[in-house]
C-alpha cells in the first residue's frame, strides 16, 4: 500500500529538486538576478543610492496596487483587462470631485471606490451569470470605462488650472489629501503611496491566508465544478474577485491623480499588461488555483528594479518593452515546465 501511495500522491512523486522549481524560489531568484544586474550596471554608482530605490518603489507602487487585484482574479482562473481603464476613470473622477467640485476627501475617495467596485462587479456578474469569457467581459469594460473617462473630462486633462470667462487661467489650491499622499515619511525615505501599496498587499494576504473566502478563491480557480459541487458559491466568489480588482484599480487611480496632480483620461493605458506581467513573473499560475500575494510582491519588485535599472542606464523605451515581453514569455514557459 505504501508503494501505491507513493505512485498516486502527486506531492510524493515530485522530483527531489522540486525546491528549485518552486514558484516562490523562481520568483526570488529572478529578483536577485535583476538586483545583481543593477549592481553591475550601476550607472556610476546611482544604483547604490537610497534615493534610487525609494523612487523605484514610488514609481512601481501604482502598478503593484493594480497587481493586488489582478492576483485575486488570476487565482480564480480569470483575467481582468479593464484595470488600466478603471484607473483612468477614477483618476479623472477624483480630480473632478476634488479640484473642480471641492468635495471633502472622504466623499471623493468613497465615490471613487464605489465606482471601482461597480465596474468590477459588473464584469464579475456578466462572467458568473452569463458564463462569458473573462477576456471578453473585461475587454468590454476596458473600452466602456475609457470612454466614460473621456466623456467626464471632455477629452482633456482635469488639472488645477481652471479656464476663466476672460480666457485666463486660475489655479485652485491642492486639497490636503493631495499633499498627504504625495509626501514622503520617515525622514523623507519612504513615499506614502508605497505604504498604501504595502497596505493593499497586507489586505490581500489576510483574505487569501486567513479567511474562508480566500480558500474559496483557490478552490474556484483549481476546479470550479468540483468547488461548486462541494458547496463553494463560485458565482459569488468570482463577483468578489472582480469587485476587489475594481476597488484596487480605484485606489490606484486616486494615487495616480494625486501624484500627477491632475486627472488624465489617458492614464493607465497599458497598465493592465504591466499588472499581469507582475503577477506572472511573481509565479502565480495563469491556470488558476495557485499563487500568493507574496509572489506578487516579489514580481512587483522585480519589474520595478528592472525598469529602474534600464532607466538609469538610459535604455530606450522600445528596448524596455521588448525586454519585458521576453521576460513574460520566459516566466510563462517556466511555469509550464514546473507544472
Amino acid at each position: 500500500m505504501a508503494e501505491l501511495g507513493d505512485k498516486t500522491n502527486p506531492a510524493q512523486t515530485r522530483p527531489r529538486n522540486s525546491f528549485f522549481g518552486a514558484p516562490w524560489t523562481r520568483a526570488l531568484f529572478a529578483l536577485i538576478f535583476v538586483f545583481l544586474i543593477g549592481m553591475i550596471f550601476n550607472a556610476g554608482g546611482a544604483f547604490f543610492q537610497w534615493g534610487t530605490h525609494r523612487d523605484m518603489l514610488r514609481q512601481i507602487s501604482v502598478i503593484g496596487i493594480l497587481a493586488c487585484g489582478m492576483t485575486l482574479v488570476i487565482i480564480t482562473a480569470g483575467i481582468d483587462l479593464s484595470v488600466g481603464s478603471v484607473l483612468g476613470l477614477n483618476a479623472v473622477l477624483f480630480a473632478v470631485l476634488s479640484l473642480r467640485l471641492d468635495w471633502p476627501a472622504y466623499l471623493a475617495v468613497g465615490a471613487c471606490l464605489a465606482v471601482g467596485v461597480a465596474c468590477g462587479a459588473l464584469s464579475g456578474a456578466v462572467i458568473a451569470r452569463f458564463k462569458m469569457q473573462p477576456f471578453i467581459a473585461t475587454l468590454a469594460m476596458m473600452v466602456f470605462a475609457r470612454g466614460l473617462a473621456k466623456s467626464i473630462s471632455g477629452g482633456e486633462k482635469v488639472s488645477r488650472a481652471v479656464l476663466q470667462p476672460d480666457g485666463s487661467y486660475a489655479y485652485v489650491d491642492l486639497p490636503r489629501l493631495f499633499q498627504a499622499i504625495d509626501h514622503k515619511v520617515f525622514g523623507g525615505n519612504v513615499a506614502v503611496v508605497t505604504l498604501i501599496f504595502l497596505g493593499c498587499i497586507f489586505l490581500c494576504w489576510v483574505l487569501l491566508a486567513r479567511l474562508r473566502w480566500g480558500r474559496y478563491l483557490y478552490a474556484t480557480g483549481a476546479n470550479e465544478e468540483a468547488a461548486r459541487l462541494s458547496g463553494v458559491p463560485t458565482g459569488r466568489i468570482k463577483l468578489l474577485a472582480y469587485s476587489l480588482s475594481g476597488a484596487f484599480a480605484a485606489i490606484a487611480g486616486i494615487c495616480q491623480a494625486i501624484q500627477e496632480q491632475q486627472g488624465d483620461p489617458e492614464a493607465g493605458m497599458g497598465y493592465e499588461l504591466s499588472a499581469i506581467a507582475v503577477v506572472v513573473i511573481g509565479g502565480t499560475s495563469l491556470m488558476g488555483g495557485r499563487g500568493s500575494i507574496a509572489f506578487t510582491l516579489l514580481g512587483t519588485l522585480t519589474i520595478g528594479y528592472l525598469e529602474k535599472i534600464l532607466s538609469i542606464n538610459a535604455v530606450s523605451e522600445a528596448s524596455r518593452l521588448i525586454l519585458t515581453g521576453i521576460i513574460i514569455v520566459a516566466a510563462v514557459l517556466l511555469q509550464r515546465k514546473a507544472a
